[in-house]
């Protein structure tokens, strides 16, 4: 039995069906991303699983305890939110220890944990300032701090970058995985920000209208999806209309360029069937990797820093693909005629 089970949990709201038949086992220290568009039922599933929502349906076990009767407070959850939330009256420590003075901990015992969670937040020396003398990034850390204080069974963390400009999101996720990992929690991260799951998760739920469309690594999330909703949520994603002519080599037709996927294809000969390419799967010119050609005309060049991101008109279709930057080598003209080299391995059949 895995450490956290969510077993058919259902979740309605009058006649509104928010969450439908939601299953899915954490693992003791695993870091798990729930990630779709907003109303997807994300939160509400991290809502159920702290205790602020009870599911219609199902059942939430930790360490095959069904939590669901539990109060919030009975459940020994951490719970960080995308606002802050700390008591604009209590300092640095005392926010730290709030859950820690409410649970009765010896003050002793108490001081010495804070210490110890201000260290690990890299804010050792702030504890007697006041959240208004923080910046936002500074009083996120305190509210982790908060919550893993009372040492949780669970931390829960609820969108908890949306509030930060970019350079200082992209730090504090890299810092939050790091705690994370040094204390083996087990973690549910909530976002709406593919690059965030993708980049500090173990394993991504993709959620979509209340299911769970697809879990897995994000390795797998990425180049293996296994819906059309996943792949075109998740990356960006070309993706044309191909003409089946032998279902069981796998063998289409892009526009005018025969193409073998070498696996058999859930549709008849002479039927339409919808293929996605990545933008970095593609390239200026054929080579020994990428020797299938496709004719395409440059529409538009976005020069992006270290990546020049190109898109073409292909077999009546814009193609995107993605090139690194080279001093040497500026990228065509608009308008240039071009071979674009793919290969037959990197095309992804779409399904519903």
């Amino acid at each position: 039995m895995a450490y956290l089970d969510i077993t058919h949990v259902e979740k309605s709201f009058g006649a509104n069906h928010v969450v439908k038949d939601f299953n899915l086992d954490i693992e003791k220290g695993e870091f798990v991303s729930l990630l779709g568009p907003s109303g997807c039922g994300k939160t509400t599933v991290l809502r159920m699983v702290a205790g602020f929502e009870t599911p219609s349906a199902g059942s939430i076990s930790i360490e095959g305890k069904d939590v669901v009767a539990l109060r919030p407070n009975q459940r020994n959850i951490g719970m960080v939110f995308q606002a802050y939330a700390l008591f604009p009256n209590l300092t640095v420590a005392q926010n730290v220890g709030f859950g820690l003075r409410i649970a009765g901990v010896p003050a002793s015992e108490a001081n010495a944990r804070v210490t110890e969670m201000l260290r690990l937040i890299g804010l050792p020396d702030l504890g007697a300032r006041y959240p208004f003398q923080l910046s936002g990034g500074q009083q996120q850390r305190v509210a982790l701090a908060r919550a893993l204080a009372p040492k949780p069974r669970v931390l829960l963390l609820d969108e908890p970058l949306s509030a930060l400009d970019a350079k200082i999101r992209v730090s504090l996720r890299t810092e939050i995985r790091e705690i994370q990992r040094q204390l083996g929690i087990t973690t549910i991260f909530v976002t709406h920000d593919q690059e965030e799951a993708l980049s500090i998760s173990d394993r991504v739920v993709v959620m979509n209208a209340g299911i769970a469309d697809q879990v897995g690594t994000p390795f797998a999330i990425y180049n293996h999806p296994a819906t059309k909703f996943v792949a075109g949520f998740v990356g960006t994603l070309n993706s044309f209309d191909a003409t089946v002519t032998d279902a069981t080599t796998g063998a289409i037709r892009l526009g005018d360029t025969p193409i073998t996927l070498n696996k058999p294809l859930n549709a008849s000969a002479g039927s339409k069937i919808a293929v996605a390419l990545r933008p970095e799967a593609a390239q200026l010119g054929r080579s020994d990797l990428r020797e299938i050609a496709l004719n395409g005309r440059i529409t538009e060049v976005h020069f992006m820093g270290s990546i020049i991101r190109i898109s073409a008109e292909v077999a009546g279709t814009r193609l995107s693909l993605d090139t690194f930057n080279r001093a040497d080598t500026p990228p065509p003209p608009i308008g240039t005629d071009v071979e674009i080299g793919v290969s037959a391995r990197d095309f992804i059949v779409l399904g519903s």
